[in-house]
C-alpha cells in the first residue's frame, strides 16, 4: 500500500510541475499557449487560465492528502521498529553506600605548603 502511494505522489508531484509550467502570467493573454481564439472553444468563455488553476488546486490537494499518509505509514514503521526487539527495562540496582576514607592523613596538619615564587 505504502508503495502504491509514493509511486501516486511522484506522478502528481510531476503533474504539479507540468501544470504551474504551462499556466502563464497574469500579463499573459489567456490564448497565448493554446493559439489564439481556440482556447475559447476548449477551455470555456474564461480561457485556459481558470481550467489550469483549478486542476493544479486539485492535485495540490491530492500532494498533501498522499504526503500526510506517507507521514503517518513512517511514523508506524518507527514506532513499530522502536519497541521491537528491544530488551525490556528492569529496576534499576539498589545503591550501596560505602564509607569513603577520610584524607587527613596524606597531608599533615602542622606542615606548610611550599611557596612558589
Amino acid at each position: 500500500m505504502e508503495n502504491l502511494i509514493v509511486i501516486f505522489h511522484i506522478v502528481i508531484a510531476i503533474g504539479i510541475i507540468g501544470l504551474v509550467l504551462i499556466q502563464q502570467g497574469k500579463g499573459a493573454d489567456a490564448g497565448a499557449s493554446f493559439g489564439g481564439g481556440a482556447s475559447q472553444t476548449v477551455f470555456g468563455s474564461e480561457g485556459s487560465g481558470n481550467f489550469l488553476t483549478r486542476s493544479t488546486s486539485l492535485l495540490a490537494t491530492v500532494f498533501f492528502v498522499t504526503s500526510f499518509s506517507l507521514a503517518y505509514f513512517a511514523k508506524e514503521k518507527a514506532t513499530s521498529l522502536s519497541t521491537e526487539g528491544l530488551p525490556s527495562i528492569e529496576a534499576p540496582a539498589p545503591v550501596v553506600e560505602q564509607e569513603v576514607p577520610v584524607l587527613d592523613d596524606v597531608v599533615p596538619a602542622d606542615s606548610e605548603a611550599p611557596v612558589i615564587d
